[in-house]
């Protein structure tokens, strides 16, 4: 088993802002988990996990003219989440079970917004890249033996009101 798990989050960002959507192939979503990932390069990735390892995504454009980012990532099952995603520079995650932590400098221990109700997780010491920013969770033990966690990835094009779009459909799986 590797220690991580990356997914690269290729964006084409003139196609996705021109039809307003990240489907249609403006993105196309790819992990090195070795573990059984289902429907590699496609919105409806699949990664198999397992408890103790680190999910890191990191959002790439394949366009030289529009930079994108990873704005926020949000597990959307009633479950408790299976990552608690951090990123640079520090913002919080939306999901209310948890509080994200910058991965510059010295990590923190993430504390849990509801204590007892969800675990925390313990940000990773990160490294600046001027061109990417990386998100990265641990996945927790409490995550259940196969079932997907569906998280809503959004994904930042450029600056303004209309700049930010999201998908629903991938998802983390415990194996």
């Amino acid at each position: 088993m590797k220690q991580k798990v990356s997914i690269v989050v290729m964006v084409d960002a003139v196609g996705a802002l021109s039809d307003r959507t990240l489907n249609e192939g403006n993105l196309s979503l790819v992990d090195d988990g070795g573990l059984g990932s289902r429907h590699q390069g496609t919105t409806e990735l699949i990664t198999a996990v397992v408890p103790g390892q680190v999910v890191q995504w990191t959002a790439i454009h394949v366009d030289v003219q529009t930079p994108v980012e990873i704005q926020n990532i949000e597990f959307l099952s009633a479950a408790p989440a299976p990552a608690a995603p951090s990123h640079v520079p520090a913002e919080t995650v939306a999901d209310p079970g948890y509080a994200a932590q910058p991965v510059y400098g010295t990590p923190a221990p993430a504390a849990s917004a509801h204590p007892g109700t969800a675990p925390t997780a313990i940000a990773s010491n990160g490294f600046e890249n001027h061109d990417l920013l990386v998100w990265e969770g641990i996945v927790p033990a409490t995550m259940a033996p196969g079932v997907p966690y569906h998280y809503r990835l959004s994904i930042k094009m450029h600056e303004g009101p209309e700049s930010v779009l999201y998908v629903d459909s991938p998802a983390l799986l415990r194996v």
